[in-house]
């Protein structure tokens, strides 16, 4: 009888404990450049000004672009991309990253996008490159959706490098993609960092 009752105990104080996982957080993009790294804590002088600490994780992903074009875009191909509407209705892409296969499926979807007004990102799948006068138009598809956006001359094209903790140097330009939790705290397991000149243009 003791025995019931104190496996009943243990399940009314573990029981709800297991029910409620910890919050994630609010998604939060901080775009700025590094002011220094303290251990695990990263100091970021956002885009408006504000110095922001964010606790990284102990695994964090440092994650770089290199150069690619839009050559490298082939059908079949996962990508991402940020865009504005212009005056003909038609969305104009500011940047184009190929995601490697691994990270395929990752953000799916169109949405809006904070890096300037207007702005919106496409995560998807390209059916076919086509050429127009402004500049190639991707035609992509996602969750049984279709978009298309042209790519002018000017536009990077992007591809995932590799990178590690050591790049976060005074200075870096970086795109962190963090979490804010309801005491204010900001925690990132990923993020992308400035090499060889090359900044996140997201």
């Amino acid at each position: 009888m003791r025995k019931i009752a104190i496996a009943s105990l243990i399940a009314l104080v573990v029981g709800p404990a297991l029910a409620q996982p910890p919050p994630a957080g609010t998604p939060t993009r901080i775009r700025g450049t590094v002011d220094k790294l303290d251990g695990q804590n990263l100091m970021v002088k956002s885009r408006d000004g504000q110095t922001l600490t964010i606790e990284l994780a102990a695994n964090v992903a440092v994650i770089t672009l290199v150069k690619k074009s839009i050559a490298d875009i082939k059908a079949g191909d996962y990508v991402a991309s940020t865009g504005v509407k212009g005056t003909d209705g038609k969305i104009h892409a500011i940047e184009v990253r190929i995601f490697p296969e691994a990270a395929r499926g990752t953000g799916e979807g169109q949405y809006p996008w904070d890096l300037m007004p207007d702005s919106i990102m496409t995560n998807a799948t390209v059916g076919k490159v086509d050429q127009a006068p402004q500049g190639p138009v991707l035609h992509v598809t996602f969750k049984g959706t279709e978009s298309e956006y042209t790519v002018g001359p000017e536009v990077p094209v992007l591809a995932n490098g590799p990178g590690d903790i050591s790049l976060l140097k005074p200075g870096v330009a970086v795109f962190v993609i963090a979490l804010k939790h309801e005491d204010g705290k900001l925690t990132s397991a990923r993020l992308y960092a400035e090499k060889d000149g090359i900044k996140p243009p997201m």
